[in-house]
């Protein structure tokens, strides 16, 4: 997620702007830039890179201007570069704006504003606000930013400046969050609160659909029609290191509540209004070319492996295509069977795994198509691969990953679905129902993590056994891999996934009285089976946690506790299952007083062999 920051006042605006921007590198950027009015112009320094490299070029600029946003960016649409860095501006600098979030209907604004003789000089979606509030504007600097806000389609929290209205910020919210700070005689604008902490405690938070006009002296917040909304102040009693974290005690605990927004993004843009179609503008794959694929390689590490997993079961499910899931550590050193009909899907979060690239430049020397799933516009594997397709997750800074592995998956069953409706093996019917489905997910992992007392209490119950088991059948038990992962990951618990059908050939020896055996039964095709399974556990004397679906009235009567989560289709319920299992593994660390967000031993980007 980008950083955001504004400032107006009676002291120069720059030095907040750099502090501000400087509290919000937690968030993860690639590039930074601000804008400050300064005597009868905008002025404007940008720079890609860390915040090191703007403070250099801004070294020996004496700003006075007490009127700034500033901005730190996380790629989404063009490249890192100083071009593409926020601040923008319409064609004659007049009118600056900051962005985050995704415009999803920019390209069709953007052809619209070129045909009427604009000129834009980024690549971004952002610069085509800074044009249309040109287009509006006609004096009334509010009325600009409410028509904008009408045109616009997607999520975002904006600020705009103008020279024209020296004496006045504007910033809107939807979807992305955004804080005013109240001062005395000088008030601030965050994407959040440590950006302003050490100014002030006395803040607006706005909800989506508010817009606030920011004077020195004042703070009017209305909808978007122009009405006043009566706003409460919060008081924020939290600490700095706190604030970073929005409240919450650890990054990863923020990032597992962050989920509903990153699916939310991910699919954002990529599924037809009429909800018949996945639309993946960035592949523009024909019925020809899959038609020339015998085969796909998915490859990966640790939980990206994990959601290849799940991958391979929605492509081989939907578009009858083979699919083989290697990790990338061994894929090169086994002399992979890979030519020109092979397509070898790499998935990283950072896009930085050293292993990863290592694999994907070896599938392209033997001629293989590519396709890159990451979550790092300009990273390594985005710009080694043939092609690439973006998670929206926005930074994830505990090393346990959590909100990148759902966007993983969301997007790897939406690039399934994509390619069974170009080769026609799904019917239209059934894509219906999948996609309505879809849709109703970000909502339904909210719902999932809405009552965690229960998931509490078993970790409080179970967290220092030293061993613990996973079983699941189908796509519960790839489910269940990233499940015991998390949990050895931060907590250092052995903890250990099985297919369920596998207990009778060896893994039944390790089942002994009172060893929780956390088991998943989401999978209706499999889920007599799963029982019997479970039965055998339960008949040597293990302590059984069920995973099951909402109206589950079965599965009680045979394990110790239940956890449930909204029903769906079988397809897109690991996208819920997961999270509960991230939760137990999160306050099983709590328990055991691990440091979670720093697991020893790991980091975040393996970016050597």
């Amino acid at each position: 997620m980008c950083g955001i920051v504004g400032y107006i006042g009676n002291k120069s605006a720059a030095p907040f702007l750099l502090d501000g921007l400087t509290k919000l590198e937690y968030r993860g950027y690639d590039s930074a830039g601000i804008a400050v009015f300064d005597a009868h112009d905008v002025f404007i320094e940008k720079s890609v890179g860390r915040l090191d490299a703007l403070k250099e070029k801004l070294k020996g600029v004496t700003l006075d201007g007490v009127i700034g946003i500033g901005h730190t960016r996380w790629a989404t649409h063009g490249r890192p570069s100083d071009q593409n860095a926020h601040p923008h501006t319409d064609c004659n600098g007049e009118f600056v704006v900051v962005h985050n979030g995704i415009i999803e209907n920019f390209m069709p604004l953007k052809e619209a504003l070129i045909a009427k003789g604009h000129h834009f000089t980024s690549e971004t979606d952002t610069e085509v606000v800074a044009h249309l509030i040109e287009e509006f504007y006609e004096g009334d600097f509010a009325a600009a930013v409410r028509a904008v806000l009408k045109k616009i389609e997607g999520s975002y929290s904006l600020v705009f400046m103008s020279e024209k209205h020296p004496d006045t910020l504007i910033c809107a919210k939807q979807d992305n969050p955004l804080v005013v700070g109240l001062g005395d005689g000088e008030n601030f604008i965050a994407s959040d609160i440590p950006a302003i902490i050490s100014r002030t405690r006395r803040t607006y938070i706005l909800n989506d659909g508010e817009i606030a006009i920011v004077k020195k002296d004042s703070v009017e917040i209305t909808d978007r029609e122009g009405k006043p909304v009566d706003k409460k102040i919060f008081h924020v009693s939290w600490n700095a290191e706190a604030a970073e974290k929005g409240g919450y005690e650890h990054f990863m605990l923020k990032e597992i509540n962050e989920q509903p927004k990153a699916v939310r993004d991910t699919m954002s843009k990529r599924v037809a209004k009429d909800g018949s179609r996945i639309t993946l503008d960035e592949l523009n794959w024909s019925k020809e070319f899959l038609d020339g694929i015998d085969k796909v390689y998915i490859v990966a590490c640790g939980t990206a492996y994990h959601a290849g997993l799940v991958g391979k079961f929605y492509i081989e499910k939907l578009a009858r295509i083979l699919v083989e899931v290697d990790l990338a550590s061994e894929f090169r050193y086994r002399d992979p069977i890979v030519d020109e009909k092979t397509l070898v899907i790499v998935i990283s979060q950072s896009g930085e795994t050293s292993d990863t690239l290592a694999a994907l430049k070896e599938a392209k020397r033997r001629g293989a198509r590519t396709l890159a799933v990451t979550n790092v516009v300009g990273s390594s594997i985005a710009r080694e691969a043939d092609q690439v397709v973006h998670t929206w997750a926005g930074p994830e800074i505990a090393v346990a990953s959590t909100k990148a592995y759902t966007t993983q998956l969301i997007l790897m069953f939406m690039l399934a679905l994509y390619m069974a409706q170009l080769r026609s093996t799904v019917s239209d019917e059934r894509a219906r129902e999948l996609i309505g489905l879809l849709k109703k997910i970000p909502a339904q992992i909210s719902e999932t993590l809405s009552d965690v007392e229960p998931i509490k209490t078993f970790a409080r119950r179970y967290g220092f056994n030293e061993d613990v088991f996973y079983i699941g059948r189908s796509l519960d038990y790839d489910v269940a891999l990233e499940g015991a992962l998390k949990l050895k990951e931060i907590s250092y618990i052995h903890a250990e996934a099985y297919a369920s059908g596998e207990l009778k050939h060896g893994t039944l020896a390790l089942i002994v009285e009172g060893v929780p055996v956390i088991a998943l039964a989401t999978q209706k095709s499999v889920y007599e089976k799963t029982i019997s399974n479970i039965k055998e556990v339960k008949a040597r004397d293990a302590v059984v946690i069920g995973i099951a679906a909402d109206g589950d009235e079965e599965i009680g009567k045979f394990v110790d506790h239940v956890m449930f989560v909204p029903d769906t289709d079988e397809l897109l319920i690991p996208l819920l299952a997961v999270v509960p299992l991230q939760l137990l593994a999160y306050y099983a660390a709590i328990t055991r007083g691990c440091d979670v967000d720093k697991p020893r031993n790991l980091a975040k980007s393996v970016t050597v062999e």
